[in-house]
């Protein structure tokens, strides 16, 4: 079964970790480099490992069997035609759905994703800051209400950027549940490693290149 025609979660993270870096010429979203794929899909890739380890360990073996499959999915799809694959039927799905939207439009949109990135960067910025086990521990629980619904916020928004049946969608829709019902972002969170580190990274890289290309665009 097609990547594009299927909603297994298992099938769908590699599509969410693209949606924040897909060229848009309608959104002007700059391109990314191949490295930026591969890295983004490796730190993921481990993190998730990590998330099925820490749940394995306290006993959580359905949410730990669920980590573990989608860290695999990214595995398999992070090289080769597991690659292409995936980058055509979110190419596709784009193409059909997307790329005919207005400029500004899309770029109103995108900024409202912009925002919500860019607070969960900070936020994920001052955790990692914090050079102590206790300290971590209590930092998360004075702001993790904050961060929870910011990033209920931005699958939501992402969820009426993507609006149409397809992959993209389907993927952001998986998202929602885990971070809802599955309790990845808590996991996340508590495990605080180098991994979430370098994917915060990422993240912020990518959010000030839109952030300067909106603005070149509006002038």
């Amino acid at each position: 079964m097609a990547i594009g025609t299927t909603k297994s979660p298992s099938r769908l993270l590699p599509v969410f970790l693209l949606i924040t870096i897909l060229p848009s010429t309608s959104s002007s979203l700059p391109i990314p480099t191949p490295s930026t794929f591969h890295s983004l899909f490796s730190l993921s890739h481990s993190l998730l490992t990590r998330v099925a380890n820490l749940r394995a360990a306290r006993g959580d073996i359905p949410g730990s069997t669920r980590a573990k499959t989608l860290a695999d999915n990214i595995k398999k799809h992070s090289s080769g035609f597991g690659f292409y694959g995936v980058v055509w039927s979110v190419g596709w799905d784009y193409l059909k759905n997307y790329a005919w939207r207005d400029v500004k439009t899309a770029s109103f949109e995108m900024m409202g994703v912009v925002s919500d990135v860019n607070e969960l960067v900070k936020g994920f910025g001052e955790l990692m800051s914090v050079d102590s086990d206790v300290g971590r521990v209590e930092w998360v629980k004075r702001n993790y209400g904050t961060l929870f619904k910011v990033s209920k916020s931005l699958v939501n928004r992402l969820l009426k950027v993507f609006s149409q049946p397809g992959p993209l969608r389907d993927a952001v829709e998986m998202v929602r549940t885990e971070i809802v019902d599955g309790g990845l972002l808590q996991d996340c969170l508590e495990l605080g490693s180098n991994d979430l580190k370098g994917v915060i990274q990422i993240l912020k890289d990518l959010t000030s290149q839109y952030a300067s290309s909106s603005s070149k665009t509006e002038l």
